[in-house]
């Protein structure tokens, strides 16, 4: 059917959620994967902290929204440093680019970013996760098996 002269055959009312358990607590991707842009809520318990990790192709914006957190980012002179996030305010990550979230108390961050291609490189992780391909993503919680 075409109104207002778009396509609708299909627009879709039915609310989507995927749920992904994770070492450091739980993310809940709220954009189905044929989107453009991929949304994120990620649930970090407090002490735990994400890989220290870089994508080849992903770029992606990070926002604290509740409890106290910090990121670990590499600035333009190529140095990892960590800074307290603000809350409600943005962190870009560039492909290439070193980054990690850790949590001091129980948080809750935001994630937008381009759909998920490319791999994902762990430098350090505290589960011993190896490099995330896209085939692992397609596996149940991504390729993680481990207990919390």
């Amino acid at each position: 059917m075409i109104k207002n002269g778009f396509d609708t055959t299909n627009f879709s009312v039915t609310p989507f959620q995927k749920r992904v358990e994770k070492p450091w607590g739980y993310e809940i991707i709220y954009s189905p994967d044929h989107a453009p842009s991929t949304g994120k809520i990620l649930h970090v318990m407090a002490g735990k902290r994400l890989s220290l990790q870089y994508h080849d192709e992903k770029i992606e914006t990070m926002c604290l929204i509740k409890g106290r957190g910090r990121i670990v980012l590499t600035g333009a002179d190529g140095v990892e440093k960590e800074y307290d996030m603000e809350p409600y305010k943005g962190y870009f990550v560039q492909p290439g680019q070193i980054h990690r979230l850790i949590a001091v108390t129980d948080c809750v961050f935001l994630e937008t970013s381009t759909p998920e291609t490319g791999n994902t490189y762990r430098l350090q992780d505290d589960a011993n996760r190896p490099t995330e391909t896209e085939e692992m993503r397609k596996s149940e919680n991504r390729g993680w098996s481990g207990s919390k």
